[in-house]
């Protein structure tokens, strides 16, 4: 998905991490324009497909030192990523009869954005997965941007046959060298599948949903079930006016503009929003009390810098979202929702039809500060773990809990761990811990009435010259996670080292649950109140883990480490 840029121009929120320039997808539409032009190709460009010239210079930049050869110690074990190729936005996730199906923008024919096409993988537990042949193919003159999909099991759309309810698939075209639409014209169409996801039919009347006059911008379609009114709601995002607009349709063919959604004092210049998804939650769990949280994804102007994901909560009336209150304009953005404190999760989307109708979450683990720059090969994007979705009460309001799902809660149990309890720690003083993994999970309690720091450093060097490092200030209530000595660190310039949050204890006393894969990190701190995740490319042999403090004692109360290297 890429937009119109603005001028490209460096701000900052007073913290140090919190840079935000064009975005790379702005970059690379611009370096086609000026490349082909010196190259004296007038072919018909769009914003969205990269010219030869282009495409040559991008990956030349992106196939830097670290990418000219495999790079298996960083390949996920438990987050989903492509054998090879670019990777980015999860697209229609869903389960269906024991198989969980996962669709994203993939690029069959590179390291960098472009041809954008939906790939397919299939699990059976969300963690282990297996590519299935690309679903729906880029085609001339028309890109196949991001989208959801809906299992239709009363055949509402009459696109089913001999009772076999169809999938339905609702995407965005991105048109070129089209007489009935102006190059880079953005609509959303649909496809159907009667075998599982296997294979795909356009629709005959593509596109079902247009705007006029045409867009550049509009994409996106996520698609919910809205029960009191028995039908379903689709939010998109015309992008660059940072708006999300609503329909509703009975067939899945037809669609009705129903609200706009656009909060005042969050446009922001040069920020894109895409991938709307609204999603309903109950409220502490009272199934009387159903509100409901509109998830966009921001780029940039996201807390961490470059791109990120932010949420509303609010109520839905079948026609309109209204948010609840929000913190007036030109308030600090560490005051906003923000679904994740790290630099790496981007175009979150709802998980469809889940077998216990729990509301779950996927994302795309990376930046689009750095997307195509990332050391890895032969191939660049992976997705987060999968999170289940809570609403609680915090101080008053609703906010969004996230944790990992039965699936991975699952896997640790009958993995192998070890755990101690009570343990003491000096102030300023080190504890090496006598395990070694590249992939694991790590939970612990940690309480100090000090005013010092403590946390824990993951994917150490034996020297300890490298490694993660988690930490949280019981003076300043802020949890951090510092990746400057994490190993390869010098991929882009726009590398964001470190990441703060505002966290409060309780009773002294905060819980952090930490998981580690070969190349990324993800903190689920005071049982899913806040989130952080970012990718770290260590050296191999970095495994070890230590626990620490700084100024002041501190009591970890509880440790539990378990390997999931197996």
């Amino acid at each position: 998905m890429i937009g119109l840029p603005r001028a490209g121009r460096s701000l900052s929120f007073g913290y140090p991490q919190l840079r935000v320039m064009m975005s790379q997808r702005h970059k690379r539409f611009f370096s086609c324009v000026i490349l082909c032009a010196l190259s004296g190709l007038i072919a018909p460009l769009t914003a969205m497909t990269a010219c030869p010239a282009a495409a040559q210079e991008s990956n030349a930049t992106g196939s830097s030192s670290n990418t000219t050869s495999e790079t298996p110690q960083w390949r996920p074990a438990l987050h989903f990523s492509p054998r090879a190729h670019w990777m980015n936005d999860p697209n229609g996730p869903f389960w269906l009869d024991g198989t969980w199906h996962l669709f994203y923008q993939y690029n069959p024919d590179g390291m960098v954005w472009g041809h954008t096409s939906w790939g397919h993988a299939t699990s059976h537990d969300l963690l282990h997965w297996h590519e299935e042949p690309v679903a729906l193919a880029a085609s001339p003159g028309r890109d196949m941007f991001s989208g959801s999909v809906v299992v239709d099991r009363d055949n509402r759309s009459g696109l089913g046959k001999n009772h076999i309810p169809p999938l339905i698939a609702l995407y965005t075209t991105v048109f070129s060298q089209d007489p009935a639409h102006p190059d880079g014209t953005q609509a959303q169409s649909l496809a159907y599948s009667l075998d599982r996801g296997a294979t795909w039919e356009r629709h005959e009347r593509n596109p079902i949903l247009t705007l006029s006059p045409d867009s550049r911008q509009f994409r996106d379609p996520s698609v919910a079930w809205y029960a009191p009114g028995q039908y379903w709601v689709m939010t998109t995002v015309v992008a660059d006016a940072q708006v999300v607009k609503l329909y509703r349709s009975r067939d899945l063919k037809h669609w009705d503009f129903l609200s706009d959604f656009q909060p005042n004092g969050y446009r922001k210049p040069g920020m894109l929003w895409e991938m709307p998804t609204l999603v309903a939650l109950d409220l502490d769990g009272n199934r009387k009390d159903t509100r409901w949280v509109m998830i966009v994804s921001v780029n940039p102007w996201s807390i961490a810098g470059g791109s990120g994901v932010e949420y509303f909560t609010g109520r839905f009336d079948g026609t309109k979202f209204t948010a609840d209150p929000l913190p007036p304009e030109g308030a600090d953005p560490s005051t906003y929702h923000w679904l994740d404190h790290g630099a790496d999760n981007y175009a979150a989307i709802r998980i469809a039809n889940t077998p216990d109708l729990s509301p779950r979450l996927i994302s795309w683990m990376s930046n689009w500060d750095y997307a195509d720059k990332l050391p890895t090969a032969p191939w660049r994007g992976q997705m987060t773990l999968p999170v289940a979705l809570l609403l609680r009460t915090l101080r008053g309001k609703p906010h969004l809990y996230q944790v990992p799902t039965p699936e991975y809660d699952a896997l640790t149990a009958r993995s192998p761990s070890r755990s101690w309890a009570g343990h003491a720690l000096a102030a300023s003083a080190v504890w090496p811990l006598p395990v070694q993994h590249e992939v694991e999970d790590i939970s612990l309690t940690l309480h100090s009435d000090g005013k010092g720091q403590a946390g824990i450093t993951v994917r150490q060097s034996e020297d300890g010259q490298e490694g993660t490092r988690i930490s949280y200030d019981f003076a300043r209530h802020l949890l951090s996670l510092d990746r400057s000595h994490s190993g390869v660190t010098n991929y882009s310039s726009k590398f964001s080292p470190i990441h703060i949050a505002s966290l409060l204890p309780h009773n002294n006393t905060i819980t952090l649950h930490v998981v580690v894969d070969r190349s990324s990190v993800e903190i689920f701190a005071n049982d899913g109140e806040l989130r952080m995740t970012d990718l770290i490319f260590p050296h191999e042999g970095s495994t070890h883990i230590s626990l620490f403090t700084q100024d002041a004692p501190a009591l970890f109360k509880t440790l539990h480490v378990t390997g999931l290297d197996h």
